[in-house]
């Protein structure tokens, strides 16, 4: 039997101590494969790799002074493949932060909390929920 393949995840933040700190969280699933980047430049360039999910945090101003915020690198990543799901990580608790986010296609908004995380690995899963629905749903169009 064929084991399942690893969701490919791209973790994107300024903050490497957060960073660091998420990327270990996920590792120790067996069912993550995670790539980081402290920049959505560094992100957008390696998105031939074909992340299943990015997280991705809002500001990204800390390590470049100019670097493109979340909004920016969210919409070429949207442009590069609209198919994948991007939820947005952030300190800002305002509800403006996050429906501005979702107006850019985001997946979903999550702030930063003692509780994060446990929010990412369900929306992960709701992620994969909807991927296997969809793909169920295509597959009874095509028969009908």
């Amino acid at each position: 039997m064929k084991a399942e393949a690893k969701i490919k995840l791209f973790l994107v933040d300024d903050d490497a101590v957060f960073l660091k700190l998420l990327a270990i969280e996920f590792l120790q699933h067996a069912d993550f494969d995670v790539e980081t980047y402290a920049t959505g430049e560094l992100c957008i360039e390696n998105l031939s790799n074909e992340p299943d999910v990015i997280i991705l945090d809002y500001l990204l101003d800390g390590v470049v002074k100019d670097a493109l915020n979340g909004i920016e690198t969210l919409d070429k990543i949207k442009a590069y493949n609209p198919g994948i799901p991007v939820i947005m990580l952030s300190a800002q608790d305002k509800i403006e932060v996050a429906v501005n986010c979702m107006h850019h296609r985001a997946f979903d908004y999550i702030v930063k909390s003692e509780t994060a995380f446990m929010r990412l690995q369900k929306t992960i899963t709701t992620i994969f929920r909807y991927k296997k629905m969809e793909k169920e749903l295509k597959w009874y169009m095509e028969r009908m």
